[in-house]
């Protein structure tokens, strides 16, 4: 089974082969821990969390269509349960929509320089994550982290494609800001 795509994996499951669900829960298991870690700053309720996260996909899973994809809905799945654990807990407040309008991206385009600036800014996350409001701050762990494309991110947040571009661009620039390595490597004063 382990040759199998997620999504063969679900539909295993969803003809009633229970124990197939387990083949999803060792493939993302991990990811969901460390995303749980990142977006509710390592709370050790975090595997508690996740828990809830395969519960609810798994007395879902009826539900999910075979024409998309699994990972995108395994995480808007952890998405709500994140921010119900954060709205439970009063921690931080949560907008739920932001006009945000696009921005032109202020990185160098060369190959080489991207991988530089994502490398540190991979690193200034790590060390800035909970300076950063909510709402930058998923975007761009599930970009960095969890090496999500734009669209996965958007349906996982539900926001448009252009709003997570944007999201990503001013979260990186308030690590710049708050990074005086980021912010000489960047040229910016």
């Amino acid at each position: 089974m382990e040759s199998l795509t997620d999504e063969a994996v679900v539909h295993k499951v969803q003809e009633g082969d229970s124990e197939a669900f387990g083949v999803l829960v060792e493939r993302y298991e991990q990811k969901m821990l460390r995303y749980a870690r990142k977006f509710l700053f390592g709370r050790e309720d975090a595997e508690d969390v996740v828990q809830e996260v395969f519960l609810k996909a798994y007395a879902n899973i009826k539900g999910f269509q075979a024409s998309r994809r699994f990972s995108p809905w395994l995480y808007r799945i952890a998405h709500n349960e994140f921010l119900n654990t954060i709205h439970k807990r009063a921690r931080l407040p949560v907008p739920f929509f932001d006009p945000d309008t696009l921005f032109p991206h202020p990185l160098s385009n060369e190959s080489a320089d991207r991988a530089v600036n994502e490398n540190e800014l991979r690193a200034a996350l790590e060390h800035s994550l909970d300076k950063l409001d909510a709402k930058y701050r998923e975007p761009l762990v599930l970009y960095f982290f969890e090496d999500l494309s734009y669209q996965e991110i958007a349906e996982v947040m539900q926001i448009p494609v252009s709003t997570v571009g944007v999201r990503i661009s001013r979260g990186k620039q308030q690590l710049i800001n708050r990074s005086p390595e980021l912010r000489s490597a960047y040229g910016t004063p």
